[in-house]
């Protein structure tokens, strides 16, 4: 089994900055991608941004410029590093694991944006 166990979560202003942690732990194999992934109250979860093994990222476009996705690989840790927030960036951030054996969720950070 893999543990996803995200961190970093909070209250913060517009125009502020966060910095998610993603720590996995368990029986990692030979991992495919790591992901971030949000959903706000009433909404489905959406993809934010994503790395392939090799280091490929991809992002939504209403974070582009704004967000960046990164890896520890020797902690098996993924960050997401959040600038210039806005409120609708309010949601729950969810870190995702793709790997052979299946696909594995975090419990979720909450991030909330005043304006």
């Amino acid at each position: 089994q893999v543990q996803l166990v995200e961190s970093g979560g909070g209250l913060v202003q517009a125009g502020g900055s966060l910095r998610l942690s993603c720590a996995a732990s368990g029986a990692i194999l030979r991992i495919n991608a790591m992901e971030w992934y949000r959903q706000a109250p009433g909404k489905q979860r959406d993809m934010v941004a994503t790395m392939s093994s090799g280091g490929s990222t991809n992002y939504a476009n209403s974070v582009k410029g704004r967000f960046t996705i990164s890896r520890d690989n020797a902690k098996n840790t993924l960050y997401l590093q959040m600038r210039s927030l806005k409120p609708e960036d309010t949601a729950v951030y969810y870190c995702r694991l793709v790997q052979a054996t299946g696909i594995y969720w975090g419990q979720g950070t909450q991030v909330t944006v005043s304006s």
